[in-house]
């Protein structure tokens, strides 16, 4: 399933779906505001669900905008009208954007009611959420080959993140932010969701785009040879492990720059893109990253560092104190005595 947010409907609009199901509405648009879906707007029924399929939809849209789009259609089940649930998502929003509009599509769903919704369309383009595109989508849908549950799954997830694209800066976050490619975004929120335990990324330095370099199921035993030593690379990792009897898993971000094997440039890109990636990892898709490593050398990492690196060893013991000597070279003892003084050397 898709990674939540945490952001849930305002009383308002749970109110407003309480009621809408069976009235003459014929689209609702749902928005995310101050961390809270909101509605934000509402159409009448004029036509027959095509006949008002595009004027309602293409009038509803707004450019670099996600938004959430339940449309009524005519036909009906046994729990009233039936909707088409309609996740827009712009290739030119913004990054942060789209991924909480990802991260909440579950939610809104939820709080809708899937059993209302016949059908689900997803579009980063106009053409995609016409009349024309819907039709189309039904047609590429009933061609699919049977797939199981967790392939259901993982293809909407998917279909979220298609042609992922932003500007080359982001002012809430310091450093460079660069595009995040949709199979990359995939893919760290199935390892959030702890679906896999390893994902690599790479910086396409020409195209200036993080990549998706591999991702896929392994063991610490196996994390140091998916090091380059010849190019920087940012890796989460699922580690299991065991602490105090507690079985944990545990994500671990890892940024590994093998010294001066690679180019300048690439170092420096790296280095400034790392603090944007992970407050986007942290902030938006809410992975609960424990540790963030630094290394440059694949073989750094073996379990019993990154188990000294998340639970680094408490020094129970304390020496006794033992009252230090002197210091040296002071010289001979005195031979004068004070005043008072008896006996002598």
């Amino acid at each position: 399933m898709s990674h939540q947010t945490g952001i849930q409907a305002s009383e308002e609009l749970k109110s407003y779906f309480a009621g809408v199901k069976d009235s003459d509405v014929r689209l609702m648009k749902v928005g995310i505001d101050n961390e809270e879906l909101i509605l934000l707007g509402n159409q009448n029924v004029d036509g027959s669900w095509e006949e008002d399929f595009d004027k309602c939809i293409l009038s509803t849209i707004e450019p670099k905008q996600p938004c959430y789009i339940f449309y009524r259609l005519d036909s009906q089940n046994n729990q009233g009208y039936e909707w088409l649930f309609i996740a827009y998502s712009p290739d030119d929003s913004e990054i942060r954007q789209k991924m909480l509009y990802a991260g909440t599509r579950a939610t809104i769903k939820l709080e809708f009611g899937g059993g209302h919704i016949a059908d689900e369309l997803f579009g980063t383009v106009k053409n995609e959420v016409t009349l024309d595109g819907y039709k189309k989508h039904k047609v590429m849908k009933a061609a699919d080959a049977p797939l199981t549950m967790s392939e259901v799954e993982l293809k909407e997830v998917k279909q979220q993140h298609l042609n992922a694209a932003i500007s080359t800066k982001a002012a809430t976050l310091p450093g460079v932010s660069f595009p995040i490619d949709d199979q990359a975004i995939t893919e760290l929120i199935r390892i959030g969701n702890k679906e896999i335990s390893y994902v690599q990324l790479s910086i396409d330095v020409a195209k200036e785009m993080i990549n998706l370099e591999k991702s896929c199921d392994l063991e610490v035993g196996q994390l140091a040879s998916e090091v380059p030593t010849d190019k920087p690379r940012y890796h989460v990792f699922l580690f299991k492990h065991t602490h105090e009897g507690d079985y944990l898993e545990s994500l671990i971000f890892i940024y590994t720059m093998p010294g001066y094997a690679c180019s300048v440039k690439e170092r420096m890109l790296y280095s400034s893109c790392k603090a944007p990636l992970l407050g986007g990892c942290e902030d938006v898709l809410k992975m609960e990253i424990a540790k963030k490593l630094e290394v440059s050398e694949g073989s750094e990492l073996t379990a019993e560092f990154l188990q000294d690196e998340l639970h680094p060893q408490k020094n129970v013991h304390r020496q006794k104190f033992s009252k230090p000597k002197g210091p040296g070279g002071r010289g001979a003892r005195r031979l004068v005595k004070k005043e008072g003084e008896e006996g002598g050397e």
